[in-house]
């Protein structure tokens, strides 16, 4: 049975861990261990067995605009609905807070349209979003994820 859970300081090795192959590859931005720590609040994990298999953050950029941000789901968990519940609880938290748009960028583009998400330009992502996470990623400063957002 798995389980979807509010992580907490404890669980970063193991996030770690699940993480590192899409972090060598480029898919997933590296994040240090205290980056995690002190947005810990923004992470929602799931897990199967007492083992973290998946875990997504819902970043708050401004008032107006959330970041879904570090998605992954171990691969032999993969096209089980893991992700899309894990998005789904995100969308979920940014209502809460009353944000009105949802901006994800990735390479699974048919994923997120599957969501409801449309396509934008990147053009359209806040700069603090650019100085704060993309320069620190291994494509800067030729991006070729696709940028997608969606309006809650």
């Amino acid at each position: 049975m798995l389980e979807y859970f509010k992580p907490t300081l404890l669980d970063i090795k193991p996030m770690q861990r699940l993480v590192r192959s899409y972090v060598k590859e480029g898919t997933i931005l590296h994040r240090t261990d205290d980056e995690i720590a002190t947005t810990i609040r923004s992470y929602i994990c799931v897990k199967k067995s007492r083992q973290i298999v998946g875990f997504v953050a819902v970043h708050i950029h401004s008032p107006n605009l959330a970041e879904i941000r570090s998605l992954v789901v171990k691969e032999s968990f993969q096209g089980k609905g893991i992700g899309k519940k894990l998005v789904q609880i995100s969308i979920d938290e940014a209502k809460r807070y009353k944000v009105k748009r949802v901006l994800s960028l990735t390479y699974q583009q048919v994923f997120f349209e599957k969501l409801k998400f449309l396509v934008i330009e990147k053009e359209h992502i806040p700069e603090q979003k650019i100085w704060a996470d993309c320069i620190k990623c291994i494509h800067f400063p030729k991006c070729d994820e696709i940028a997608l957002e969606l309006n809650i």
